[in-house]
């Protein structure tokens, strides 16, 4: 009896934890609303470019996440992506952004309409400076930043916003792993 007893005791006690941590360590996602943004400060040296609207009739990603598009983006990556593909998906509040290796473009989407632009920040495994591209371009449009990375590094992009009339970013901010530049995982 006393044995029974401890057992549902330990098990309640392992779900309050597991339920507190769940509460208190997930970050807000892109469709939470954000009452406190909180100014992230970014590294010395890091270079802001603004993006452009992508070319008419260009095959744009969806600026609406959903679990099926990055099963199926993330299946499609591991295979063979194709020449227009969409890796690294990441999304914060207001802001998503992946990078099509074909091509080097960043992509930052702003999904929010708050008065701030998104912004995407790229970083290398090989020592290059990082860059941000931002898009001011307004809430549901994609802007593009097109790079040259060298073909044998990885870029990690980090997602977040940007106040153009103060120059400052903040969280909740994103990163995704870290991506060939060649596609090939």
């Amino acid at each position: 009896m006393r044995e029974n007893w401890r057992i549902k005791v330990s098990v309640l006690a392992g779900a309050s934890a597991l339920a507190f941590s769940a509460l208190t360590a997930v970050p807000a996602v892109a469709d939470e609303a954000v009452e406190d943004l909180q100014e992230v400060q970014m590294p010395a040296g890091v270079k802001i470019v603004e993006g452009f609207a992508p070319a008419a009739g260009a095959d744009a990603p969806s600026l609406e996440p959903t679990a099926d598009a990055l099963f199926s983006a993330a299946a499609a990556a591991k295979a063979a992506p194709g020449a227009n593909t969409c890796l690294g998906s990441t999304a914060a509040y207001g802001a998503t952004g992946c990078f099509q290796h074909n091509g080097d473009i960043v992509w930052a989407g702003d999904t929010k309409k708050d008065g701030m632009s998104a912004a995407v920040g790229v970083y290398t495994d090989y020592g290059r400076a990082a860059e941000v591209c931002i898009n001011k371009l307004g809430v549901n449009t994609w802007a593009t930043c097109d790079k040259d990375y060298r073909e044998t590094g990885n870029v990690r992009l980090r997602v977040l916003r940007y106040d153009g009339n103060t120059g400052k970013f903040y969280q909740p901010e994103s990163w995704s792993g870290w991506i060939p530049v060649d596609g090939k995982y």
